[in-house]
């Protein structure tokens, strides 16, 4: 096992966090070890507690470890939020080459020069993701490596987002005793797994309904166009039952998972279960029937939603239709309820791979994905995301990892201090025989 070949990504979300190890062998990703854990430190897609969300990082990664008996060390950190902004970038460079031959410091160079713009302070550039490359004047190039030429253009989408939010999460990656090795844009991760080429190409609507926000995207000639943020979720869905059915939410949230359903019409009279009533020790019977009036009043409301935001951005019509995914539609019946909405094609995807067959898992897989392929794009050299003992090509099974070095910021910031007690001695020894 090759150790360049191993990445993993972790998916901080409202509900789960998750944390996928892959394997990529011959171009294709193989998922080998995957650790979900409740994540209690986030918010509408927004981290409120530190502290919490590291120990949900922890939790996430502890459980993938133990499944493929290797160490974790750096991951690929998918983001999102109402605080990412896209916008169009073009860079052009003179190839460096005595032989004209484009190389990899070619394409490294016409990426930064495709940054150099005005950036407001408060917000930090976080990738660039090349749509083309020009060549003398030929487009539509994916990979100019070997090519003969004087002058090398890129257009892209450069990413940007909120510094505050940014730092926030690096925060948390790096006080779970983990580096972040790449930052990856959860619709273009999402796109990566839910979308065909040819979907990307007609032109196709995105949407990602997680627990605490949904994520609307629109892709177009096989880029992502536009995308944009709601704070609406299953966690809206939740409240409304933990109300209806007058219990606790966590109890809602299980009876959602277990007896929920999105279309009437399909639900069941005759599937009953029984509810703890909130303050007491009192039981009561409900039906399908009876959730499902709640669940699909509010998931239609969302979807009501979406389409407000499709035709603010100037999309009323999609060729491609919509592609809908995310942990909500586990729920049985939410494709029906959205066809009956959106009045056009519709469909739910689901990731193939073993192991990640649910809707959540989606970004999880996009980010290896997509990191994966972008970083071939780009050039950039990834190391592996696991840590193994010994030599690997003498060993025939996945070796224990060995044990994890703690991030301990008491250390870092004495080093720090010593680091500007010696320096502010030296300019008084200076000072005092030089002035």
């Amino acid at each position: 096992m090759n150790r360049s070949e191993i990445l993993v990504s972790l998916d901080i979300g409202t509900s789960k966090v998750k944390v996928i190890i892959g394997e990529v062998s011959k171009d294709t990703m193989n998922v080998i070890g995957v650790g979900v854990a409740e994540s209690k430190g986030m918010k509408k897609g927004a981290i409120v507690d530190i502290d919490q969300t590291v120990h949900s990082i922890q939790n996430a990664v502890d459980q993938a470890e133990r499944m493929v008996d290797m160490e974790i060390q750096r991951v690929i950190v998918s983001i999102n939020g109402s605080h990412i902004d896209l916008q169009d970038c073009h860079g052009v460079v003179a190839v460096s080459s005595e032989t004209r031959e484009i190389s990899d410091e070619d394409i490294e160079r016409v990426i930064e020069a495709s940054q150099v713009m005005s950036i407001p302070p408060e917000r930090e550039i976080v990738d660039v993701y090349p749509k083309q490359f020009i060549v003398d004047g030929q487009d539509e190039i994916t990979d100019p490596r070997g090519m003969i030429g004087v002058r090398l253009e890129m257009q892209g989408t450069l990413v940007t987002c909120g510094r505050t939010n940014l730092h926030n999460i690096l925060k948390c990656v790096e006080r779970a005793g983990l580096e972040v090795q790449d930052i990856c844009l959860q619709p273009l991760a999402s796109g990566e797994v839910a979308l065909s080429r040819d979907e990307k190409s007609l032109g196709v609507g995105l949407v990602n309904i997680g627990a605490g926000s949904t994520t609307v995207s629109v892709f177009a000639d096989g880029n992502l166009v536009q995308t944009f943020v709601m704070p609406l979720g299953g966690d809206n869905i939740t409240k409304d039952l933990s109300i209806g059915l007058k219990t606790t939410t966590e109890e809602a949230e299980i009876i959602k998972q277990e007896y929920g359903h999105a279309y009437l019409k399909e639900a069941l009279e005759d599937n009953t279960f029984n509810v703890t009533t909130i303050g007491s020790n009192e039981k009561q019977t409900f039906s399908q029937v009876q959730i499902t009036e709640i669940i699909e009043a509010r998931l239609g409301e969302i979807f009501h939603f979406i389409m407000q935001e499709y035709r603010r951005m100037g999309y009323r019509d999609l060729p491609g239709g919509y592609v809908l995914t995310g942990g909500v539609m586990s729920l049985p019946g939410a494709d029906l309820l959205a066809r009956d909405i959106f009045q056009t094609n519709v469909r739910i995807s689901v990731p193939t791979h073993i192991g990640v067959r649910e809707p959540h898992f989606t970004v999880g897989l996009g980010t290896l994905q997509f990191a994966y392929r972008n970083a071939k794009i780009q050039g950039k050299d990834y190391v592996s995301g696991v840590r193994l003992e010994g030599n690997e090509s003498n060993q025939s099974s996945k070796p224990k990892a060995e044990k994890k070095e703690k991030h301990d910021p008491e250390k870092v910031r004495s080093k720090n201090k010593d680091k500007e007690n010696k320096e502010s001695l030296v300019k008084k020894l200076q000072n005092y025989f030089f002035d």
